[in-house]
């Protein structure tokens, strides 16, 4: 589709189309956030099926610091893309 047709879906819908990139930032963030939390509990299921994990209440430890860094990131990414898909949200009810 050509980008003059795409700009005019938007100008002749405005609130929809922001509705649907806060749908797209909405999914994105929500499955990073799932992903990431899923990657965690796999990790820790494979130490503790291991051996390697006898005390679980620290799951924190088990993870070295570049892992722990990541993860950080993805949560932080996966929360600032659901905070923009609620301004963008809030945003179009405006218009």
């Amino acid at each position: 589709m050509p980008l003059q047709a795409l700009w005019s879906v938007f100008l002749a819908h405005p609130a929809q189309s922001l509705n649907a990139l806060a749908l797209f930032f909405g999914l994105a963030g929500s499955w990073l956030l799932l992903a990431t939390r899923m990657r965690e509990q796999r990790a820790v299921a494979r130490l503790s099926a291991g051996g390697e994990a006898k005390d679980m209440a620290e799951e924190v430890c088990l993870f070295d610091l570049p892992t722990q860094r990541l993860n950080r990131f993805f949560y932080r990414f996966g929360f600032a893309s659901l905070a923009l898909s609620l301004a963008l949200s809030w945003g179009s009810t405006l218009l």
